[in-house]
């Protein structure tokens, strides 16, 4: 059996960007975590420890949050890599990383980079 877990709207300041003002100031970010594991083991034990714990999905995401990266591909990619690594259950992730009004002389909502393995 399939699960999949979303992990919605989780808010970061980190310091991502190729502009020196990007990697001093900081900004405000939004992840979006979809992960599709098989639950078959968690659904009939009823045990945390076999399942996909999102506490520790949110704390994986974190980390890799917090280290300064020019590009949010980067930064997907290590949490894409560190997931699979933490998960063997895990079968497909979606990383979906938003950077809050990003500088580039508008009015810009945000902008956001995708990644999917």
């Amino acid at each position: 059996m399939t699960g999949i877990l979303e992990i919605e709207e989780m808010e970061f300041f980190a310091y991502h960007g190729c502009f020196e003002a990007e990697q001093t100031v900081g900004n405000k970010f939004k992840v979006y975590a979809c992960l599709h594991y098989n639950c078959d083991k968690a659904a009939v034990s009823d045990q945390i420890t076999d399942a996909l714990s999102y506490q520790t999905a949110y704390e994986i995401i974190a980390v890799e949050m917090m280290k300064r990266s020019h590009l949010l591909e980067h930064v997907g990619l290590r949490m894409l890599d560190a997931l699979y690594a933490a998960f063997p259950q895990l079968l497909y992730a979606k990383i979906k990383i938003s950077k809050m009004n990003p500088p580039l002389g508008g009015q810009i909502r945000c902008t956001s980079v995708t990644l999917e393995k």
